[in-house]
């Protein structure tokens, strides 16, 4: 299965449902099952402001509590569209579609940035310990 390693608390936040869509840099021709892991990396800036600690315990997470080099969950890759206005409070996607509030907030929209679009996400019973990579990466079970 293909998997995508994110840094957390965004990791956490994304499987959780508090931002719709994940944003890179550079876009995927890939559509499919998708499984999201945690890197080992937590970003403990971001864990200091208010808003995020906010999201997490809403969920009953602590940033101390946040899961890392570790798969946590699956979904399906739907699209991957292109970021064509930020309005620094929004942005503007390639279908016409805008991204403003939580979604927003966030993700990272710069002009010419992608935007994944998934469906279907499902935390996993059970989280699965792996070694994170760059880019997408085949999980093989050992």
């Amino acid at each position: 299965m293909k998997v995508l390693s994110m840094i957390q608390p965004w990791a956490s936040l994304f499987v959780l449902r508090e931002a719709q869509y994940e944003t890179r840099s550079w876009k995927t021709n890939y559509r499919g099952p998708l499984a999201i892991h945690t890197s080992k990396k937590i970003n403990k800036a971001v864990c200091s402001h208010r808003a995020i600690q906010a999201l997490l315990y809403k969920h009953g997470y602590t940033v101390e509590g946040l899961p890392t080099g570790k798969i946590i969950a699956v979904c399906n890759l739907i699209d991957c569209l292109k970021v064509v206005e930020n309005h620094q409070t929004s942005a503007i996607l390639e279908d016409g579609r805008e991204v403003s509030g939580n979604d927003f907030f966030l993700g990272d929209y710069p002009e010419n940035g992608y935007v994944w679009v998934i469906e279907g996400m499902r935390t996993l019973d059970t989280f699965i310990p792996a070694k994170g990579k760059l880019g997408l990466w085949e999980y093989e079970e050992e």
